[in-house]
């Protein structure tokens, strides 16, 4: 009996095949050993950039205060400007048409009354003066008529009719005279030069354009070489020794503003200082383009430092209301709003923002923001908020 031996060839692919198996398996064992790989780790939540925290060694540079209410009086701010007082501006003008000769009186300079700011040539003076020799002649002969009626009524020569019939026409002319010699000072000759034409003849060639009040002049509107008219505004003088301060208030807060009320009124250009007076008038309608009440107020201005179109600020002092309300030192202006301070924890603030109404003896009243009982920086609130800068740029 035989065996038959299979050769080495034949046995090699299984061998091989069974090598491949293995190393398969083994990998396949390898990778379902292997963990997932952990997730990356979350962000870390940004910091509020309106919160600060302070060190515990500085807490005692902020006071802190809850927040309550306080009476206070309501202030209206209003955006004013400095005006003249109409009721001392006077306008003048020419009494005669004419050509303007002579211009004696510029813008700012100060006048006295009566004093001569023009001077025109008028043949309109020329008739008027003439018609006072006129009258004046009249009534010279009206008189020695009159005294002659009554030589001859004493003589028995004529009867008491003519000579009543004199003294009617010396009543009429003398009434002549008068009403020429007012012609002539409304024209503006002075009495003295009226004397002298009703004594020497003398005609006045020039009319003079005369100061009908004291004060500065703030407007002219007149040039040598030009006619002038009866009427035309040639000249304005203000007397600046007390200003109006006028203002606009919204519809809305004027039920609360009456005649009589105290006003603080603020003008930069005077430094800051601030000036006390009160309301004198409060418009009776409404600008149908602004929807504002016009309002006015009247100040003394005995030196001069208030100047037309200045601007200026009225606080308006209303009636006292108890309201929340907080010492303007907690205030920080920041972003062009206001903002106050708030703890949240021990060396621990938020910054808010908070509606405010005008300040008034160091107190401002709160509209809107914080709610009462909340406490707010009330000392410290400037280098606090430094503070949270420097940490928001860190």
């Amino acid at each position: 009996m035989s065996f038959h031996t299979p050769s080495p060839f034949r046995r090699a692919p299984r061998a091989l095949a069974a090598a491949l198996a293995a190393a398969l398996l083994l990998t396949l064992a390898a990778c379902g050993d292997e963990k997932p790989a952990a997730p990356a780790a979350a962000a870390a939540p940004a910091t509020d950039p309106l919160e600060v925290v302070v060190p515990p060694a500085m807490a005692g540079n902020f006071k802190v205060q809850k927040l309550g209410q306080a009476e206070i009086a309501a202030v209206q701010e209003v955006s004013g400007r400095i005006e003249a007082n109409e009721r001392q501006v006077t306008r003048i003008g020419a009494s005669v048409t004419g050509r303007v000769t002579e211009v004696l009186a510029e813008v700012g300079d100060r006048v006295r009354p009566g004093q001569v700011l023009a001077r025109v040539a008028s043949p309109e003076l020329t008739t008027a003066q003439l018609g006072y020799l006129r009258a004046h002649a009249s009534t010279a002969l009206a008189e020695r008529a009159v005294e002659r009626a009554r030589q001859l009524i004493q003589a028995d020569v004529i009867g008491s009719a003519e000579l009543q019939r004199r003294e009617s026409e010396l009543s009429i002319a003398r009434a002549e005279l008068r009403a020429a010699g007012d012609q002539l000072r409304l024209i503006g000759i002075p009495a003295g030069a009226i004397a002298q034409l009703r004594d020497a003849g003398s005609l006045q060639a020039q009319a003079a354009v005369v100061a009908t009040q004291g004060g500065v002049v703030v407007e002219r509107k007149i040039s040598q070489g030009q006619v002038a008219q009866p009427g035309d505004p040639l000249f304005t003088v203000a007397d600046l020794g007390n200003v109006w301060v006028v203002g606009a208030l919204p519809e809305q807060a004027a039920r609360n503003v009456q005649t009589g009320q105290s006003v603080e009124i603020e003008v930069p250009a005077l430094g800051g200082r601030l000036l006390s007076g009160q309301i004198v008038h409060v418009g009776d309608t409404v600008s149908a383009e602004t929807r504002t009440v016009a309002i006015r107020t009247q100040v003394d201005n005995a030196q001069r430092e208030l100047k037309p179109q200045m601007l200026a600020t009225l606080r308006i002092q209303g009636g006292a209301q108890k309201m929340l309300a907080l010492p303007a030192a907690a205030v920080v202006r920041e972003n062009d709003r206001d903002h106050v301070f708030v703890k949240q924890a021990d060396n621990r603030y938020r910054l808010a923002p908070v509606e405010l109404g005008a300040a008034s003896n160091g107190v401002r009243p709160l509209l809107k923001g914080v709610p009462e009982g909340a406490e707010v920086v009330v000392e410290g609130a400037f280098h606090l908020n430094n503070e949270r800068k420097r940490a928001e740029l860190e």
